[in-house]
C-alpha cells in the first residue's frame, strides 16, 4: 500500500500547506491582491492587470481556484472570477494560529 508521508500530519497541516504552495508565486498573490482591491467579481482580462501573458495568468487562476481560494463562474464566453472569502478567512485562521503557535517572545539560542 502506497500513501503520501503529507498523509501523516494532521488536516490542517495539510491544509494549510497546500495553501501556502499556491500562494508561493507573486503572480498568485498579485491576483488576489487584485481580486480584493477591485471588491467585485471581474469577467475582464485579468491579464491586462498582471504583467504576463493570458494563458501563464489562466494557469496561476486555475491554481488559486483548485484550493478555492477564487472562485470562477462561467457567463457566457467569458468567467467572472472573484474570492472566496469563506477560504480565505479559513485560511487567515489557520495562518494566524499557525503562526501563533510557533512564535516565541524568548530570543533564540542558535
Amino acid at each position: 500500500m502506497t500513501y503520501k508521508k503529507s498523509s501523516l500530519f494532521d488536516d490542517d497541516l495539510q491544509r494549510l500547506a497546500e495553501i501556502a504552495r499556491v500562494m508561493s508565486h507573486p503572480a498568485r498573490l498579485a491576483i488576489l491582491r487584485y481580486l480584493a482591491k477591485c471588491n467585485t467579481c471581474i469577467s475582464g482580462d485579468i491579464s491586462n492587470e498582471i504583467p504576463l501573458s493570458r494563458t501563464t495568468v489562466s494557469q496561476h487562476l486555475q491554481e488559486l481556484k483548485k484550493v478555492g481560494l477564487i472562485h470562477g463562474e462561467i457567463d457566457g464566453l467569458k468567467v467572472n472570477y472573484c474570492l472566496c472569502a469563506d477560504c480565505i478567512k479559513d485560511a487567515k485562521t489557520l495562518m494566524d494560529g499557525f503562526l501563533k503557535e510557533i512564535s516565541t517572545d524568548q530570543p533564540t539560542r542558535c
